[in-house]
């Protein structure tokens, strides 16, 4: 498994959540998307590898002379101080693309082949795949679209609509995403089914039944939405449309106010959530009845973690991401994150929120130290965090 950061850390050039069918997750720094005002243009010109770069956008935040810079297409790139050749401003005000610019842009970049489905409202969705596959993603990821929004509304959370459509890239096979993945994650394309890139602000999958290279290679095999649900409300399909769902709910998140692009939020936090949403419901067509039901996978995970589970467990999660990043304890992390997450909405709703808030808050580039991390912690669910974890351990234990 690959672990995941909050700190700005370069995977050439970009930023990445993703995960496979088990728990990864490598996250990098990229933007908040929460301030709506019209600001100026910046223009940027740096010095990256010995070779020149220019990009018009806006710089959403400045550290220490480095540049948090945004493009119209809502790419982020961190530019270093001593990577800084000249940045000026004028007073013309910055503007995401418009849809139609941002499939020009898409379809201009992307490989022959690649064509946008249209129809959904929140999602731009550029494949090499069939029409009926893309109308069966386009028609999940509307679905999570509206359980997310009805579900943070009914908890008394704000959350915001996107700017600009959500940007989903839906391969083929695995061969044509992984040619594509590599260009940002590098070789840990070939072990994962799925990201959402920060950096980039768009999220990656490919054809998860096989239909689609099954088709091109005999004509006989047709392909229709039917099939594709028949094949993917299989049990054994399961985990792989929680990747799907997992994913979507990063990019919802990181695009609606829940959490702050760029800011030090906490993987258990980032994770918790995504893993709070990742049970589909496949099976149906319409709602999504399976939002905070309990998410057997991660149980199990933490019921198998708990016999060897050190005292300093849940402090060492709070505290830093370390635990995220390291192969033999990714699993067990993600597995606390989720029972700590679906606890903390069972049992402490209102500080939950509360603490929730408070980082969607935060302000970019701004990196807090484990003691801060715990310090906020405890003022949001108490001083005791060792009797909140026997209480947390106790009813986890008690779900059935």
């Amino acid at each position: 498994m690959i672990s995941s950061e909050c700190e700005p850390i370069r995977v050439r050039g970009s930023a990445v959540l993703m995960s496979r069918a088990f728990p990864i997750c490598l996250a990098l720094a990229a933007v908040f998307a929460a301030n709506r005002v019209a600001l100026a243009i910046d223009h940027v010109t740096y010095r990256v590898d010995g070779q020149l770069e220019q990009r018009d956008g806006q710089v959403v935040a400045e550290k220490a002379g480095a540049l948090l810079f945004m493009t119209p297409d809502l790419r982020l790139t961190l530019v270093q101080a001593d990577e800084v050749v000249e940045h000026t401003v004028d007073d013309e005000d910055f503007e995401p693309l418009d849809r139609k610019a941002l499939e020009a842009e898409l379809l201009a970049e992307l490989p022959e082949g690649f064509q946008v489905y249209k129809r959904p409202k929140h999602f731009m969705i550029a494949h090499n795949t069939s029409q009926a596959y893309a109308r069966w993603c386009a028609a999940l990821l509307e679905r999570l679209y509206s359980a997310f929004v009805n579900y943070w509304d009914k908890q008394g959370f704000e959350v915001s609509e996107p700017d600009t459509p959500l940007v989903v890239l839906v391969f083929a096979d695995r061969a044509s995403f992984n040619r594509y993945a590599r260009s940002e994650i590098g070789v840990a394309a070939d072990s994962v089914i799925g990201y959402y890139s920060l950096t980039s602000n768009r999220m990656c999958i490919f054809d998860l039944t096989g239909v689609e290279a099954a088709a091109r290679n005999d004509p006989r095999h047709s392909i229709s939405e039917q099939r594709i649900q028949q094949l993917l409300s299989r049990p054994e399909s399961e985990r792989r449309v929680a990747t799907v769902v997992h994913e979507a709910t990063h990019l919802l998140a990181f695009n609606c106010g829940l959490h702050q692009r760029m800011a030090d939020i906490p993987l258990w936090v980032s994770e918790g959530v995504a893993i709070y949403f990742e049970t589909p419901d496949v099976g149906s067509n319409r709602g999504w009845r399976t939002i905070g039901g309990v998410n057997r996978v991660r149980l199990a995970e933490f019921r198998r973690y708990l016999p060897r589970r050190p005292a300093d467990s849940l402090e060492t999660l709070i505290a830093d991401n370390g635990r995220f990043r390291n192969t033999t304890d990714a699993a067990d992390a993600y597995g606390e994150a989720w029972a700590l997450t679906y606890y903390l909405l069972e049992r402490h709703t209102d500080a939950y929120h509360r603490y929730l808030k408070s980082l969607a808050d935060r302000q970019p580039l701004d990196n807090d130290t484990p003691e801060k991390r715990l310090a906020a912690f405890r003022e949001a669910f108490g001083e005791d965090i060792g009797a909140l974890d026997r209480d947390m351990v106790r009813y986890i234990q008690q779900l059935r």
